[in-house]
This record gives C-alpha cells, structure tokens and sequence, in this order.
C-alpha cells in the first residue's frame, strides 16, 4: 500500500517565527508561523493527502475507508474513526503562555474528548532558548491560584536550557511553556485542548488580556514534584534509541549514515517517520520510493511491514 504524505496545516501565531517556511521548502510567503500541523485529524485543522490515488482526501476520510489497515485493529478498536496522533512543527520567537493539558478523565469530563500527552525534540534551537516544564516546589491549588494573581507561578516552576538533541515527555497535568528561540518537533495525542494559566500580562492585538482558565486547570495539573523533567539518552548512530514509551505512544530517534531495513512485521499499528534533519529516500514494501529530507513527515499504514531508509539523515519514528 504504501505511504502517505500531507499537505501541512500552518498556523500563524502572536508568538510565532519564520523558520517553518524555509525548514520544511515551502513556497510561502506567511510570516509568524508558529505551528505546522503535519498530521492532523482534528475538526477545522484536517491535513489532506497530497500523494497517490488518495490525494485530497482528508486523513478523517482516509481513515473512515481504511480503517484497520491504515492504523491496526487495535488502535481502530479502540479510537475508531479519530486519528489517535497529531504532529507539529513549532517555532517560538516570543514565549507562549504557560499552560497544562488535561488528562483524559478531565479532558471527557469536560469536553467529551482525549486528554493531551505529548512529547518535545529539539532541533536547532537558539541559543539562549529554554523552557519551563513541571513543579519543582509542592504548592496546593489553592497557592498555585495565589500565585498566579500575584505573578509569582513562574517561581514554582522548573526552568530548562535547551538544544538540539534535547526531549522533554510531557504527561497531560505537568505544567509547562516553550521559551523564545526553541524549533520543537512534537508527537502529541489528538486533542486541542489547552489550558492557559498565565500569559505574562500581555495583551492580543485588540489590546485585551488573552483568557486564562484558571478554574480548570487548577483541576488538571499534577501537583507532584520530581527531581528532573527532562528524558536523557545516549545518541547511537545506525541505531534506534527509545525516547519515549507511554500507553499513548511510542517514540524513538534514529540518526543514520548507512542503508538500514526497519521491520514492521510484529507491530499493528501505523508509523509516522517525522525527518529532523538531512536528506534520505524511503522504499516501501511494495516498491514505492520518495524523498525523506528534513520538515518532511510520512504515514506508512498498519500493512506496511517493512521499509528501507538511505542517506543520511535523523528522524523520529513514532507509532501507539
């Protein structure tokens, strides 16, 4: 069958950069484009085939007439017709709000929908960007909304330089931020639904104070504090190396130089190859061959069982 590629869904934001367009070879001239959304299956933001017989198609569609076969009989059991991973390319040239996501048991009570896991890897960032990410002191609710009045929630929360290589996990309930200069690649579950807790005061472009939902996520934040937030590993070339392993998704990082073969044989499940960096070419079982170079992204269906990679280049593979 194949694989599938899609046409990205970008999004300019208040915080938003310029180095998606030229990233990912686009012939655009947007400015500010904070996000490219590069597999998508949530309403109003679909990305759409632009490869093959089913070119056009939304990935929605795609999946109503696939089902199984395009992301197992597992995940189809379980998801049905809802894409159960979204992938972003995110560009920070302001800071974002500080925010959490819910969990899933928050996420339906609320909204009837997935909660929000999700996964950072740093590409070449600048070189003072930093994050925030989890508790690092044990404050209740009731002083994380103290705090947050007063101005003084960033005092509560860990703060990270970050560079190229760097991964962060993020379980919905962790709070979190991306700092000004990071280019993330993110692996999250489908889910739009953010809660934004402060935003440094500043105002939209209509001169008013951005909302926040304190309420909420007062609720959804997990209030347990750990010693280190970030996942640490040892890169090794021609070799897959496991960044993360949740009940939403698995995801690990490959930086090659040689031909490599990946067996796909015992997994039911879709994969997403999400390219970093470099320039490659990617084979199908079936024969098909396509051009796998950085800002690209590629969907190889449930009956893909094997694909064959060379050139040079690194890539998250991603799959639930």
């Amino acid at each position: 069958m194949g694989y599938f590629k899609f046409e990205p869904v970008l999004k300019q934001t208040l915080w938003g950069g310029n180095k998606i367009i030229p990233f990912k070879q686009l012939d655009s001239d947007l400015q500010n484009v904070g996000e490219s959304w590069e597999i998508s299956g949530v309403k109003g933001s679909e990305t759409t085939v632009k490869n093959g017989e089913h070119k056009g198609k939304s990935i929605n569609t795609l999946l109503n007439e696939m089902q199984e076969r395009l992301v197992g009989s597992s995940n189809y059991e379980c998801f049905g017709n809802e894409f159960p991973l979204l992938i972003k390319f995110i560009d920070a040239q302001l800071p974002l709000s500080i925010q959490v996501h819910p969990n899933d048991d928050v996420a339906f009570k609320h909204h009837k929908c997935h909660g929000k896991s999700e996964m950072w890897y740093f590409m070449e960032s600048e070189k003072d960007a930093n994050i925030l990410c989890g508790l690092k002191k044990a404050i209740t609710a009731e002083q994380y909304k103290q705090m947050v009045e007063d101005n003084t929630i960033c005092d509560a929360i860990a703060e990270y330089k970050v560079s190229e290589g760097d991964c962060f996990f993020l379980p919905a309930g962790r709070i979190h931020s991306i700092g000004a200069g990071c280019f993330i690649a993110e692996v999250q579950q489908t889910s739009d639904i953010t809660y934004r807790i402060y935003d440094y005061k500043r105002k939209d472009k209509n001169g008013n104070y951005r909302e926040l939902h304190t309420e909420l996520a007062a609720e959804a934040i997990d209030y347990a504090v750990e010693h280190d937030y970030q996942t640490h590993y040892s890169a090794k070339k021609n070799y897959g190396v496991r960044l993360v392993d949740c009940p939403h998704f698995n995801t690990t990082v490959y930086d090659i130089d040689e031909p490599m073969t990946i067996d796909y044989s015992e997994l039911d499940s879709f994969v997403i190859l999400v390219a970093l960096s470099g320039e490659s070419t990617v084979i199908c079982g079936n024969g098909e061959t396509t051009s796998f170079n950085a800002g690209e992204v590629i969907l190889l269906p449930a009956t893909e069982k094997e694909v064959k990679i060379s050139g040079k280049v690194k890539f998250l593979e991603t799959y639930c």
